[in-house]
C-alpha cells in the first residue's frame, strides 16, 4: 500500500538547517497494523504527516496505491487524502455544539455523500465501535474513551484505505486507553490497515510490527509472532 524510499524532511531557517526525517525506507502492507516507536522528537510524528499528506518531503519517493505522491500539488495531494486516509489525534478534535451522530457525519459531508447514505453509514460505524446508544449526545457528556471512540467512527465512516493515529490513547487513563487499542486491534482483524504512533510499549505490543526511529531514521524493526 505503501512505499518509501529515502525519504527526508528537512526544516530550514536563514541560520538553522534541522533534518526531522533522514532518507527513510519503510513499507506498509495493505492489512498491516504498525506501531511507530521513539523519543520525542525523533521523527515519529513528521514521518505520520507525511504519509498522511499533511505535508511534502524535501526529497525522496513515497507510492502510495501505486501512485507516486512526493511531488503532487496541494490540491491534488488534499484529493488523494480525502480518499483515501482517515485520522485519529491525541486530542479527540470534536465539535462540542454538535451531537455524536453529527460529528461523525461531518466527515462524509465533506464526500458529498447523500443524506440517506449518511444516515446509513453512521449508524453501522457508530454500532462497530460500541457508541450506537450515544448518538444523541454532546462530546462533553462522555467519558474520554468515549470521545475516543467517536473519534475513531469518524475516521472509519468514509472507509478510508489507511488509519493513521497519532498518539491515541494519549489523553486517556489506562482502561479507556486498553478499550481503544483493543478496538484498533479488533478493526485490524477486520481488514482495517493502521499506521499508529505511540510512546506506550504495551500499547505497541497490539500491533503486528513495531518500528522504532531515533535521530530521524529507523534503527530496527520487529514483527510480533502469530
Amino acid at each position: 500500500m505503501l512505499n518509501m524510499r529515502a525519504l527526508s524532511q528537512v526544516y530550514r531557517t536563514d541560520t538553522i538547517e534541522t533534518t526531522a526525517l533522514d532518507a527513510i525506507d519503510l513499507d506498509i502492507e495493505a492489512g498491516e497494523f504498525v506501531a511507530i516507536m521513539g523519543p520525542s522528537g525523533c521523527g515519529k510524528s513528521t514521518l505520520l504527516n507525511l504519509m498522511g499528506m499533511l505535508d511534502s518531503p524535501s526529497s525522496g519517493s513515497y507510492v502510495f496505491n501505486g501512485q507516486e505522491v512526493a511531488g503532487l500539488s496541494e490540491a491534488k495531494l488534499a484529493e488523494v487524502r480525502k480518499a483515501n486516509i482517515g485520522f485519529i489525534f491525541q486530542s479527540f478534535n470534536l465539535v462540542d455544539e454538535l451531537s455524536v451522530r453529527e460529528n461523525i457525519e461531518l466527515a462524509l459531508l465533506y464526500h458529498n455523500v447523500p443524506a440517506a447514505e449518511r444516515r446509513q453509514r453512521t449508524d453501522a460505524v457508530m454500532d462497530r465501535v460500541g457508541i450506537g446508544h450515544r448518538g444523541k449526545h454532546r462530546p462533553s457528556q462522555l467519558s474520554g474513551g468515549q470521545q475516543q471512540r467517536v473519534a475513531v467512527a469518524r475516521a472509519l465512516v468514509a472507509e478510508p484505505k489507511l488509519i493513521l493515529a497519532d498518539e491515541p490513547t494519549g489523553n486517556l487513563d489506562t482502561n479507556h486507553g486498553e478499550e481503544v487499542m483493543k478496538m484498533l486491534q479488533k478493526l485490524n482483524a477486520e481488514g482495517s490497515t493502521i499506521v499508529m504512533v505511540t510512546h506506550s510499549p504495551a500499547h505497541a505490543d497490539y500491533a503486528s510490527r513495531t518500528v522504532n526511529m531515533l535521530d530521524g531514521r529507523i534503527l530496527q524493526q520487529h514483527r510480533r509472532a502469530a
